[in-house]
């Protein structure tokens, strides 16, 4: 028998326009993480976990499944969904220049397949508005006990050759209130961008961006580096041998995917599962032992999360299972993931 959230998706939610659904669920949450009471009742009900969690960064996380980039753009929703059970938050992708993002429509719902094309184009309030609300959730009891990272990506309006400076630029702003960064320079959705990707272009923002961070916190913040799952073998290996290189955090691994036929935009959900497991296992070969490999594509049941974590992976994210799978999923996954 369908799950009560199943029914209501396919009765109600997917008749709505896939961006329109998600800002409904967007301010349900934002409003259950900043009333105490319902976000108590969340969290003892739908996101209790289980065990001691995952060390991330320092930090106890609750669970080892966490929120990837891209759901909560510019920080208003991580109380939220930590109640819901994520055992981490990763904010943005904030971009130092606010902006609108590409013309709608640009979500696009491929049901058969539990699927998401999109092509936001990193619509967000920008990197200053998104610290102003992390300097208020790090002032708060559970504001500080959650494990929070924040995604910086290149302004749409940024050439290439002041990325750099781009990059700095939100790296300063957010890196006070975060336990890490993540360096995105693989998003399909801004022009140009994923031409980053290439270790010419990727080592000055990764230098620039450890050294404003850790300037501008006080004391060094991890950063990682997010790569495409379009990347051949050969340059996934090189960016690989780079982050080991600079003793970054860790790597991301991966974003959507641009190998799809419906048209401009990324492809997220199991369709990308077994490329990014592929990836994954790749990068657990080159990577220091000690670095960690975030594990994100297709994740859906805890099959496929044990797969990512054989493969390698240290923690885990997703956004596009939560869509298709309602509010009861990440407490349930990081549950199942800690027995």
């Amino acid at each position: 028998m369908p799950s009560p959230y199943r029914l209501l998706f396919t009765r109600v939610l997917s008749r709505i326009d896939p961006e329109r659904a998600h800002h409904l669920a967007a301010a349900l949450i934002r409003t259950a993480g900043r009333v105490p009471g319902v976000r108590h009742v969340l969290r003892a009900t739908l996101g209790r976990t289980r065990g001691n969690g995952v060390e991330l960064f320092g930090r106890r996380a609750p669970g080892v499944l966490g929120i990837a980039a891209g759901f909560d753009k510019d920080a208003t929703m991580a109380a939220g969904l930590a109640a819901l059970g994520f055992g981490f938050i990763e904010v943005g992708t904030v971009t130092a220049h606010a902006q609108p993002g590409n013309e709608r429509p640009r979500l696009k719902r491929l049901v058969d397949r539990r699927a998401l094309v999109n092509r936001m184009g990193f619509n967000n309030a920008g990197a200053a508005a998104a610290a102003d609300r992390l300097r208020a959730l790090r002032g708060t009891p559970h504001g500080r006990r959650m494990v929070l990272g924040a995604n910086i990506g290149r302004s749409k309006i940024t050439s290439a050759a002041d990325a750099v400076a781009d990059y700095v630029t939100s790296a300063r702003a957010v890196a006070p209130y975060v336990d890490y960064l993540v360096v995105n320079v693989s998003s399909p959705n801004t022009p140009g961008l994923r031409d980053l990707q290439s270790t010419e272009a990727l080592r000055p923002i990764l230098l620039a961006v450890v050294d404003a961070a850790g300037s501008a916190a006080g004391h060094p913040v991890p950063v990682l580096v997010k790569i495409a799952p379009d990347l051949a073998d050969e340059h996934i290996d090189a960016v690989a041998d780079l982050a080991r290189g600079l003793a970054l955090a860790g790597v991301v691994a991966v974003n959507t995917t641009i190998q799809h036929h419906q048209g401009p935009g990324g492809l997220s959900g199991p369709p990308l599962r077994e490329r990014g497991i592929a990836v994954v296992a790749r990068l657990r070969e080159r990577l220091d032992p000690a670095q960690l490999i975030i594990g994100v594509g297709g994740i859906s049941t805890p099959a496929d999360a044990r797969r990512y974590l054989d493969a390698g992976a240290t923690a885990l994210q997703a956004y596009t299972a939560l869509i298709y799978e309602g509010p009861a999923w990440p407490g349930r996954m990081n549950r199942a993931l800690a027995g």
